[in-house]
């Protein structure tokens, strides 16, 4: 019975690290940019800018998405997507 456990586990174990690898290509690449009254955070997908979150010293943060005609409209959460699982919890 634990030998099919053992192997269940491996089998799932190399699934789920095949599919990191495609991850790698989609991450997110954040530039961040440091000023006297706010901190500007770029993030990009594939060499497009997708997301600029800004933080500024006194009051919330906010997010600058993409808009219709090349413009930025304000947000107050982001729309960058962060795959994450839970694969072990003790």
């Amino acid at each position: 019975m634990s030998f099919v456990i053992r192997k269940v586990c491996i089998v799932l174990i190399l699934a789920l690290l095949g599919t990191g690898v495609s991850w790698a290509e989609e991450e997110a690449d954040i530039k961040i940019r440091y000023g006297e009254d706010k901190t500007v955070y770029e993030y990009r997908v594939n060499g497009q800018l997708v997301e600029i979150k800004v933080v500024p010293k006194i009051g919330p943060a906010y997010y600058l998405v993409p808009a219709d005609g090349g413009e930025f409209e304000r947000s107050d959460t982001s729309s960058v997507v962060v795959p994450s699982w839970k694969i072990l919890e003790w």
